[in-house]
């Protein structure tokens, strides 16, 4: 038996549905049909949730609005292209920018009257919405780091290789949004050679780690690859299958998952590795609970020795084993850094990705008068953070003065687990969020600087992210510590993640009020402090002290609170 979405898809000609008529009519709001066919074409129907009281009351309709999502294949773009979004923040969305932790820009609050010409603006810069959201493969992931290292450069054109490989063989979306204008990759395909007529069970996240970094969060994608850099060239890649974040709380057969070895392949072969190994998902994966769809689940429900065969028997060459690696840190290079011959970049760290002019900051300004002054390259990071690169040496001082003038913090001065803290956007435009987050979390952080400052672990390596719901789109389940929202105010508290993103958390603490959340880390916090091993990461302390944890595989790990002696008694190495 398919789910209800299966229809959908199999119904939708290519992905039209009734999408353009409706537009046509003036509608605010599709109904259940449009809307799902609409996330393929890069957009998401909400409502603003802090007006919806207030609306009901009055007999009125939610307040509906549509997010946008640009593909930015590794989040490289030009400042041109950065511009038109901030233009159209302004014109066309709530007056803000989000910079996604999968390297995008998004548009929140955009009407349905707007919808059309947010699209098509987007595409005249010379970016998409294409396959941002839906069941697809989404946009590809890549090392953000602009030093100028050829394997850097390789893995950015190949996110963006990628990217164009897996988009939709239906001219639907340059019927609807462009007014029919041909796109190269809309060569439409009666029966789409990787999709076929109902695309994949659930959505599909690829991201490319070049050692020593790992600031795409490599184990949490449905597929990861390393870059296998011999001299200054990629030869290969090890690949990694079956990670996710999402799950639904108190259901056992849903957790979070780090993706597992599957085998080594050239540099050559990736494209055609990639093709079965979607294809393979396509076939396999569960449609007729999309809890149960994602990639994770095949290989749980399978195992990775069946994946790694049915994979392999796909293509027409034999991989080879995989090679052992050693993940480096999720940070981000913030502050400046030095590119060759007289060129340097800047990391800028924004609070959650967030890009607006508000108390904490004028960062909408600082990078729109930035990038009209220098004309920088702009990456933005897989922490929602932005580079901008070739900025001339001699220019570091006027470029600093305008960080200056618009009141952005010097970020090199945060403890380290605020510069690469991260939450998502939740309430109120999320529809599944329970709690919030995005709008919260600052002013968590501040009381947690505050206590990791008493507590002498200000530049301590650790990881902390929050959720306004357990489907995690902020990847709160490999963080040191993580919050997930349970109900409103109220937050589940998981520990036991890693800085390298390469261990998965524990529940420790079922609910917990926001109020509450300081104090009830500052026994855990300072049981660490006192009784670390030399040199000892707060992840490595949590899995010697608490052994039922250690390298857990079982789902009740994030169901099942951890018992309270398990985190405060001292076990001997």
């Amino acid at each position: 038996m398919s789910s209800k979405n299966e229809t959908i898809k199999k119904e939708s000609i290519g992905l039209r549905g009734a999408i353009a008529a409706e537009i046509d009519k003036g509608i605010d709001h599709f109904e259940e049909r449009e809307l799902q066919l609409l996330k393929f074409h890069g957009s998401y129907q909400q409502d603003d949730r802090d007006l919806r009281r207030e609306r009901r009351k009055a007999g009125l309709e939610k307040a509906w609005q549509f997010m946008v999502r640009s593909k930015i294949p590794g989040g490289h773009l030009s400042s041109e292209q950065y511009l038109v979004h901030d233009r159209m923040a302004d014109e066309l969305s709530n007056g803000t920018l989000r910079f996604t932790n999968r390297q995008g820009i998004q548009q929140h609050g955009v009407l349905a009257g707007s919808l059309k010409d947010c699209i098509h603006r987007i595409n005249t810069c010379g970016l998409t919405t294409y396959g941002a959201c839906g069941d697809i493969v989404r946009n590809t992931m890549s090392c953000a780091v602009p030093i100028e290292d050829p394997a850097i450069e390789e893995a950015r054109l190949l996110a963006k290789e990628i990217s164009e490989t897996f988009y939709a063989r239906s001219r639907a979306y340059a019927e609807i949004w462009l007014d029919g204008e041909k796109r190269e990759i809309e060569n439409e395909e009666h029966d789409d050679p990787i999709y076929g007529p109902t695309y994949l069970p659930r959505k599909f996240k690829i991201g490319i780690a070049v050692p020593p970094f790992n600031d795409v969060d490599l184990l949490t994608h449905d597929v990861g690859l390393v870059a296998d850099v011999q001299g200054k060239r990629i030869v290969g890649f090890d690949i990694y299958a079956g990670g996710g974040m999402g799950m639904s709380f108190g259901n056992l057969q849903t957790h979070p998952s780090l993706a597992q070895p599957l085998f080594y392949v050239r540099r050559n072969q990736i494209l055609d590795t990639l093709k079965a190994i979607v294809t393979a998902q396509r076939d396999f994966g569960r449609r007729d609970d999309r809890k149960q769809a994602r990639l994770k689940y095949l290989v749980r429900d399978r195992g990775i020795v069946w994946f790694r065969n049915e994979v392999a028997s796909r293509l027409d060459f034999a991989p080879t084993p995989h090679k052992s690696i050693q993940l480096g840190t999720v940070d981000d290079l913030l502050g400046w850094s030095h590119q060759s011959n007289g060129f340097s970049f800047y990391g800028l760290w924004l609070p959650d990705g967030r890009v607006a002019d508000t108390s904490l900051g004028r960062y909408r300004s600082a990078i729109r008068e930035i990038c009209e002054t220098f004309d920088p390259q702009l990456t933005i990071t897989p922490n929602a953070n932005l580079y901008f690169s070739d900025i001339p040496d001699s220019a570091r001082v006027s470029f600093y003065q305008i960080l200056q003038r618009h009141k952005i913090p010097d970020a090199t001065t945060f403890s380290r687990a605020r510069r690469t803290s991260h939450a998502c956007v939740s309430l109120p435009t999320c529809g599944l969020a329970l709690a919030e987050s995005e709008r919260v979390f600052q002013t968590l952080m501040d009381s947690l600087d505050s206590l990791l400052a008493l507590l002498g672990i200000h530049e301590e390596p650790l990881l902390i992210r929050m959720s306004g719901c357990p489907n995690g789109c902020a990847r709160p389940y490999n963080a040191d510590i993580a919050f997930v929202g349970k109900a409103p105010g109220k937050y589940s508290i998981f520990v036991g993640g890693s800085h390298r993103g390469d261990q998965l958390a524990s529940l420790w603490k079922k609910s917990v009020s926001f109020e509450e959340i300081a104090q009830t880390l500052r026994p855990l916090l300072e049981t660490f402090v006192s009784n670390r091993l030399h040199k000892e990461t707060f992840s490595d302390y949590w899995h010697r002290t608490s052994p039922n944890t250690k390298f857990a595989k079982n789902s009740e790990q994030f169901h099942t609170e951890q018992e309270e002696t398990e985190t405060t008694t001292l076990v001997s190495p």
